[in-house]
């Protein structure tokens, strides 16, 4: 494995972190006059125990940390799972990836669609790591579209989120789960730099939803969250969605996406919606860039 080299990105990913977090937090006391918002670097070295100097050229990306030595820091700055994972991937220490050049995605969403289509009323995903849809199911093609009608470059689902008018238009309260998509996307997909795909999806990003450029320049993470969505197909009505995601066995770093009728009524609309033949039209994928 390659030396991990100093990081720029996890030194503004970890003082953003720190900024966020307030003495009584770790256990500080607060004194009566702080010009720094959250915690001091020398509160962070202290309770991590490194040198100030050390953690400061950390932060302006001077220098690397080992994996125990990042693994102190994160404890101190309280990240959760995510947060860590992400903390590490900046820091160069990546998980093994799925071959993406010998098949492998193929195979995996060959060896997935049965699972997909046996939930005729569900709209239902298969992602890879950089979030692309390498698989869905009819029903997900009723309700958001087909994703056959999406460029392959940008058939990803952080794009759709952001770009594609028809997603934003059935989906109420948009913004709450497009955040989360995108705070796990940080976490899963990991930096920009040294990734060709995840710098290509930013750079698709940054084109399409340049509005939102706010989001890509965030430093939050997060695991996708378990929620009740709504969505209003047009001509069906109203329908609660239960949204959970696990991980294939087969490539721990592919994600299902699945959405599950809330009621017996949300399932009869949902069941309508995906019996009823697509019109070309229904198939669009809203922003069609080229």
């Amino acid at each position: 494995m390659s030396t991990p080299l100093p990081s720029t990105e996890l030194g503004a990913f970890l003082r953003a972190h720190r900024e966020l977090l307030k003495p009584a937090d770790v256990g500080l006391v607060a004194t009566a006059r702080r010009r720094t918002p959250g915690l001091r670097r020398e509160e962070v070295a202290s309770l991590s125990g490194v040198g100030l100097a050390w953690y400061t050229w950390l932060e302006q990306g001077r220098v690397t940390a080992s994996r125990q030595v990042l693994g102190a820091v994160a404890r101190a700055l309280r990240l959760d799972a995510a947060g860590l994972r992400h903390a590490m991937r900046l820091a160069g220490y990546h998980e093994p990836a799925a071959a993406e050049d010998d098949g492998g995605s193929g195979e995996l969403a060959a060896a997935v669609q049965p699972v997909l289509d046996s939930w005729p009323a569900s709209p239902a995903a298969l992602l890879d790591r950089h979030f692309d849809l390498v698989g869905w199911n009819a029903a997900w093609s009723a309700l958001w579209g087909s994703p056959e009608a999406v460029p392959a470059d940008r058939r990803n689902l952080m794009w759709l989120m952001v770009a594609d008018t028809r997603l934003r238009t059935v989906l109420h309260d948009w913004e709450p789960l497009a955040m989360n998509v995108f705070q796990h996307f940080r976490a899963q997909a990991g930096p920009a730099l040294g990734d060709p795909r995840t710098g290509e999806v930013y750079r698709r990003l940054d084109e399409d939803a340049p509005e939102l450029r706010h989001w890509w320049g965030c430093h939050s993470v997060a695991e996708l969250t378990a929620r009740t969505v709504t969505v209003e197909p047009v001509g069906i009505g109203r329908i609660e969605l239960s949204l959970s995601s696990f991980h294939p066995v087969d490539d721990p770093s592919a994600l299902v996406l699945l959405f599950t009728p809330a009621s017996a009524e949300d399932r009869t609309r949902m069941g309508a919606l995906a019996g009823r033949p697509l019109r070309a039209v229904d198939s669009g994928a809203g922003r069609q860039a080229g």
